[in-house]
């Protein structure tokens, strides 16, 4: 049996405030690189790692996220691309190319269950961490599905520049909307505008009220907010929503770091304008997932649909890039580039 070495980023301890590249070390371990006799397991070599907010949360031990924290002194867990090295499952063969959850290390062992067989390879396999896995779907499920969107709407999306926020915006300009896009930087913003087309977008760092702003982008109001921040954010644009407007939140990473998060104090205009809010996650929706690619991949085979991505090489940068979200760092959807196949 052939044992190799298998760098990995492990989590030291549990996490309070802002996380740190600190917070996390890179180890070396080995691996055995065959099966155990009679696993049903996979033994997958992982190429691109998913960076994503919700990891975060999964730092902190008592987690409200109901998706399991992480334990200390082992590898972090994410949306990965990989190899498929030994297969115990039947529905997978060594060489096969998977999307699904895997460990931030160079091989892993993980259960069959859950993982998703790629078999459209005319893209790049980096998309398999964003566009065309779970964050495409967040996109489309949460926009399409629980936003129900119908041309002429308002829309408002918030973190518009990462990787959800940028699809979102392109989804509601295939539909006919009017988006307006909020980020972090100037980059971003002209990013919105001159690549994802965006109708509007500013910089609410720039914006010392931002209802005020809102306002401008919208004097009739919010049809469709995408709410990937949470917090001030949220705060201002409800006093913009329109009669029976949606929210669909997907996120708030605003509040990830905060040991007292934000309140809101302009809840009663759900009340009074019969606004919808609601939260969703991809995995509700992993049955759309075969229509989902029949909406996308010739929307990406035809250049309809613009996907930026911020590719970070190594392993050993994974902490650095993960850390990044939380300081807006990263243009587009964050990846780290682990080994070619």
């Amino acid at each position: 049996m052939t044992q190799v070495r298998n760098k990995q980023v492990i989590l030291k301890d549990y996490v309070s405030g802002f996380p740190k590249e600190s917070d996390m070390n890179i180890a070396d371990s080995t691996i055995t690189l065959k099966l155990p006799q009679g696993s049903n397991e996979l033994l997958l070599k992982n190429l691109y790692l998913s960076c994503d907010p919700y990891m975060r949360i999964l730092m902190t031990k008592d987690t409200t996220a109901g998706l399991g924290a992480y334990i200390p002194g082992s590898p972090l867990i994410g949306y990965g691309v990989s190899k498929v090295m030994e297969s115990g499952h039947q529905d997978y063969k060594k060489g096969d190319l998977v999307w699904g959850m895997t460990k931030w290390e160079e091989y892993s062992l993980v259960p069959a269950t859950g993982m998703c067989k790629i078999e459209h390879t005319d893209v790049p396999l980096s998309h398999y961490t964003g566009i065309l896995a779970m964050i495409g779907l967040t996109a489309y499920a949460g926009f399409f599905e629980v936003g129900t969107p119908k041309k002429g709407d308002n829309v408002f999306v918030s973190a518009a520049a990462g990787a959800v926020g940028q699809l979102v915006g392109q989804f509601a300009k295939l539909t006919g909307c009017y988006v307006v896009g909020s980020a972090g930087t100037k980059e971003k913003v002209d990013l919105l505008k001159n690549k994802f087309g965006y109708d509007e977008a500013f910089n609410y760092k720039e914006e010392h009220d931002l209802n005020a702003a809102l306002k401008r982008y919208f004097q009739e109001g919010i049809d469709i907010y995408f709410e990937n921040v949470g917090g001030k954010t949220l705060d201002a644009v409800l006093p913009n929503m329109r009669v029976h407007g949606r929210i669909l939140v997907c996120g708030m990473i605003s509040q990830y770091n905060l040991i007292q998060p934000e309140g809101i104090t302009n809840l009663a205009h759900i009340i009074y304008k019969r606004i919808q809010m609601q939260g969703f996650i991809a995995p509700d929706y992993y049955h759309f997932y075969t229509k989902f690619l029949e909406f996308i991949l010739p929307l990406i085979r035809e250049g309809k649909i613009v996907y930026v991505e911020d590719i970070a090489k190594g392993l050993e940068n994974g902490p650095k890039a993960l850390v990044g979200l939380f300081s807006g760092h990263n243009v587009g959807k964050q990846v780290v580039f682990v080994a070619h196949e």
